[in-house]
């Protein structure tokens, strides 16, 4: 199983999940989580293991976020643009997606998972510009691959029929 699919399965990430968290708020939130996380994987350092708490509640947060929006209503934003490319990269094995994309998008989801493991270590050995670095560079990859999935959305939502659906959200169609 991909990397991608395993992480999707998980967070247990249906269809209806995923018209969600297509939503910006979604998108936006769950961004802005990646500092707090940060804070709470460091916090052991200050408050031993009292740091599971703001690292469960963080969890929870994670899990729930793509539930807790409603669909998104057209594909204007470039967050919702960023998830439905997402989900286009995810069905490659289905619809194939350029090789261009699958290249950078491997080569960036390679990078940020060496940057992580440069935090873990930094975490570790509780080397904090360590941590820090390697945790800024993964989310800067992260960033990147997203905004490559805004790309491939916008390529493919113009000449697959099933993706071209997307542009006007379940969220919409309710309102008319």
């Amino acid at each position: 199983m991909a990397y991608d699919k395993a992480i999707a399965k998980l967070m247990l990430m249906s269809d209806a999940v995923w018209v969600r968290h297509a939503n910006p708020w979604s998108v936006w939130t769950r961004l802005a989580i990646f500092p707090l996380w940060f804070l709470a994987i460091w916090s052991r350092i200050w408050i031993g293991w009292w740091a599971l708490i703001p690292a469960g509640l963080l969890a929870v947060w994670t899990w729930l976020n793509p539930r807790v929006f409603k669909p998104y209503i057209d594909d204007r934003p470039w967050s919702t643009r960023a998830v439905l490319g997402e989900r286009i990269f995810m069905n490659r094995r289905k619809v194939p997606i350029p090789k261009e994309h699958l290249r950078a998008a491997h080569i960036l989801n390679g990078l940020a998972g060496a940057s992580l493991g440069a935090a873990v270590i930094g975490f570790v050995m509780v080397h904090f510009w360590l941590a820090l670095g390697g945790w800024l560079l993964a989310i800067t990859l992260k960033i990147w691959f997203v905004d490559r999935m805004v790309w491939l959305y916008d390529i493919m939502s113009k000449s697959i029929p099933e993706y071209r659906g997307w542009s006007i959200g379940p969220g919409f169609r309710k309102q008319i």
